[in-house]
């Protein structure tokens, strides 16, 4: 019988294979107490969120560096949510791999984009730090359906992009007037899509939810887990330095 460990290590070693080649001279992480992997591909998540972070730390994935990319996130006319998650993703993408691709020392690195909209209809709750439009996009949602996208863009290596989309439904519960305006006096809602975190307080007035938990909150891990996986990543390093050290 294989061991988890051996079983790990297994599949490591098979994803250091399909993944890019070891640069020579390259500095191998020197986490005390960890495996070190000579010539890990590096991975930069273009995103200041910490829920995106965080959601990556929670799969055993540790991004090596963080470069947030700044870009206007206006809809153009007549864009629909999913187009236009799918557009920014990529732009964060692609500005994130003009700063990469800058630095010697981050060139050849994954690089993992996404944007997250809330859409009543083909109507955007953007996101705010306004009071009132805050209010204005909770009453939206009360009692309603809505559709939550996050659009995702990978950067290989070798330049090449893989893209897709992820749509999950969540219905709220028809919020108190109450309900609405001790929620923004909590301030959890600002800088959120759709002015809610589904993550927090908001998460009790879900009443049903379908699809992706974590696409809701802000970045899809079953999808990127297995994105990243079959594009080579060696997303179960982590996993088998986490078993090591229970162990001790």
């Amino acid at each position: 019988m294989i061991s988890p460990k051996a079983a790990l290590l297994t599949a490591s070693s098979k994803a250091f294979s399909r993944g890019a080649k070891p640069k020579r001279g390259a500095k191998a992480s020197s986490r005390k107490g960890k495996r070190v992997a000579p010539g890990r591909p590096k991975l930069v998540l273009a995103s200041a969120s910490p829920r995106r972070l965080a959601l990556l730390q929670q799969a055993g994935i540790e991004p090596d560096y963080l470069r947030p990319a700044s870009i206007d996130e206006t809809p153009k006319k007549g864009e629909v949510p999913r187009t236009l998650v799918r557009r920014l993703a990529r732009a964060k993408a692609e500005a994130a791999y003009g700063l990469v691709n800058s630095d010697e020392q981050l060139r050849g690195s994954f690089i993992l984009a996404a944007d997250t909209t809330v859409a009543v209809g083909r109507r955007v709750i953007a996101k705010t730090d306004s009071l009132d439009e805050a209010a204005a996009g909770l009453q939206l949602v009360s009692g309603r359906s809505h559709r939550v996208h996050t659009g995702v863009c990978l950067v290989l290596p070798t330049g090449e992009l893989r893209q897709f989309v992820v749509e999950t439904r969540v219905r709220m519960k028809r919020l108190s007037n109450d309900e609405i305006e001790s929620y923004l006096a909590s301030g959890e809602w600002r800088g959120k899509a759709g002015a809610y975190a589904i993550q927090g307080i908001a998460g009790a007035f879900v009443h049903k939810l379908v699809g992706s938990y974590t696409n809701v909150v802000g970045l899809p891990l079953t999808e990127v887990v297995n994105l990243l996986r079959g594009e080579g990543f060696p997303i179960y390093f982590n996993w088998l330095n986490s078993a090591e050290v229970d162990e001790t």
